[in-house]
């Protein structure tokens, strides 16, 4: 499908939801169900020609929908149910990861004559790559902070943010600080708030090794010494000082690196794109003056 005249002119929304609701679920079901109708998933799942051979004519719906019971997926044309209810959002981006993997382009290779039909065979590459496509624009045209990328759900984050995160290179010269930036990476963009708050720890962390990586007598040289080389200009430099202060406060106060009662919890993704984002800034801010990446 071509590009609608809002994409085409910029005037996209910011996509920021994060929830499907009822009206967005029926609408991926359709988006789903529409890929089941033009066979993309025959190779996986065949409906085969009569007169034998092996030779495919579409996708078998009753395979289709024994492969996904196998799983504990979901039919796609279950919904609503008896209730009126719709599935979960994790529930449906399981039967989409489940038919990513199993998607092929189908392509006619014969006609048979007797029956009507013809015999396809499929490219799963660019099965794979059809089936993200109409996702991803359903999640786009749908505003929603989600994108179907090498066969997982992701979630996008903000504006900005996204781009850097994508961009950034960590080759710091220390593996476990590089370990630490990759995995604080990779959970971040899970659409699990909670696996996200490990994403937020994994960065705190890193953020006090990275405070260790320069040569010093003490932990206060270290952090001195990254200090000077990232900024020479004395207000800035005073001001990343005070900003490092600061991010010392927030780690120590906020339940990030530590569980105690009292600490306060981060409740909200909001919250947390923030935190995310004000540590990854000074991070990459650093890792980048020290020739370190980023």
């Amino acid at each position: 499908m071509k590009r609608l005249f809002t994409e085409r002119h910029g005037m996209n929304e910011p996509r920021v939801k994060e929830e499907l609701d009822p009206d967005m679920k029926k609408g991926l079901l359709t988006v789903i169900n529409a890929t089941i109708d033009q066979s993309l998933f025959g190779g996986a799942f065949s409906e085969e020609c009569p007169d034998g051979g092996g030779n495919s004519i579409g996708c078998d719906i009753g395979k289709l929908r024994a492969g996904l019971s196998a799983y504990r997926i979901i039919w796609p044309r279950d919904w609503p149910n008896e209730n009126d209810e719709w599935p979960g959002d994790p529930q449906l981006f399981d039967l989409v990861e489940f038919l990513y993997e199993h998607a092929g382009l189908p392509t006619a290779y014969s006609y048979h004559q007797f029956f009507g039909h013809s015999h396809l065979s499929y490219d799963q590459e660019k099965g794979r790559a059809a089936f993200e496509q109409e996702i991803n624009r359903f999640f786009e045209r749908n505003r929603l902070a989600f994108e179907l990328k090498n066969g997982e759900v992701t979630r996008m984050a903000p504006s900005g943010l996204q781009e850097a995160l994508a961009s950034t290179m960590f080759r710091t010269g220390d593996a476990d600080l590089d370990r630490l930036l990759e995995t604080a990476r990779e959970k971040f963009l899970n659409r699990s708030l909670e696996v996200r708050k490990e994403g937020l720890e994994k960065l705190w962390d890193a953020w006090e090794r990275l405070k260790t990586i320069e040569k010093g007598k003490d932990k206060s040289a270290q952090v001195k010494a990254i200090l000077d080389r990232s900024a020479t200009e004395p207000v800035l430099r005073e001001r990343l000082e005070i900003e490092a202060r600061e991010l010392n406060f927030i780690g120590n106060n906020l339940m990030i690196r530590h569980t105690e009662v009292g600490k306060p919890p981060i409740s909200e993704s909001a919250q947390l794109d923030y935190l995310f984002h004000r540590m990854f800034a000074m991070i990459r801010l650093l890792l980048r003056s020290t020739q370190r990446g980023g």
